[in-house]
């Protein structure tokens, strides 16, 4: 794990979130504080956070349906750690139901928080070791298998390998050289190959959900895209 963690706070308490972020700036890591829904969206989806620290109650939504909004946003593993005065059972039963990873009862004290981040993100350092996590898709390096919304996808060995060459290069595209060159080798020369393989992937990672994943870019070759 790297020696700093970029963590984004989402609290609308001025005061609170001032506290833990000169807290944990002082630790060494690198901080973002945001104070709504919106804005915590538009954060996670132009930066990479290790780590999002998540208020429970905010102005603008709550704080379990943007964690939902989230996870399906984000185009890796992003740990969730929940700030909460909330203690019933229930309340927590939804936020993990939603993606929550850990939970923070409020009050709190800064160091536990501290914590809980090293631990999220350690723990999303060995997952993601062994995962490749593209919005919804997530291929498991161990298992070798492929699965979107929690559906493992029936594919063959070629079509694994041509997702997973194409996982390793996002958010870049391959040409349909390169691809073909990083999954067979020298050993094929003719693109309809790929071409049957690719309408393969998309019958079962594309067709049965809301929206492809496996894009042609005209001119170019193949990309992979998170979401709409």
């Amino acid at each position: 794990m790297k020696q700093f963690l970029q963590i984004l706070i989402v609290e609308d308490d001025a005061v609170l979130a001032a506290q833990l972020e000169r807290f944990l700036t002082d630790a060494g890591h690198i901080i973002d504080v945001v104070s709504t829904g919106r804005d915590a969206l538009r954060q996670v989806a132009d930066a990479e956070y290790d780590v999002v620290i998540l208020d429970l109650t905010l102005p603008d939504t709550d704080g379990i349906e943007l964690c939902g909004r989230i996870k399906q946003t984000a185009e890796s593993v992003l740990p969730i750690l929940m700030l909460t005065a909330r203690t019933a059972l229930s309340d927590k039963l939804a936020g993990f139901a939603a993606g929550t990873d850990d939970y923070v009862t409020k009050p709190y004290q800064p160091d536990e928080v501290l914590v809980r981040c090293l631990s999220l993100a350690r723990r999303r350092d060995l997952h993601q070791a062994k995962q490749l996590v593209i919005g919804e898709m997530t291929i498991d390096l161990v298992t070798n298998t492929v699965s979107r919304q929690q559906q493992v996808l029936h594919l063959s060995a070629t079509d694994k390998a041509i997702l997973i060459t194409l996982a390793k290069a996002h958010p870049m595209p391959l040409g349909r050289r390169q691809l073909i060159e990083r999954v067979w080798g020298n050993d094929i020369h003719n693109s309809d190959v790929l071409k049957s393989h690719i309408y393969t992937i998309r019958q079962q990672l594309d067709k049965p959900f809301d929206f492809p994943m496996l894009k042609t870019i005209h001119g170019v070759g193949f990309g992979l895209q998170a979401s709409l």
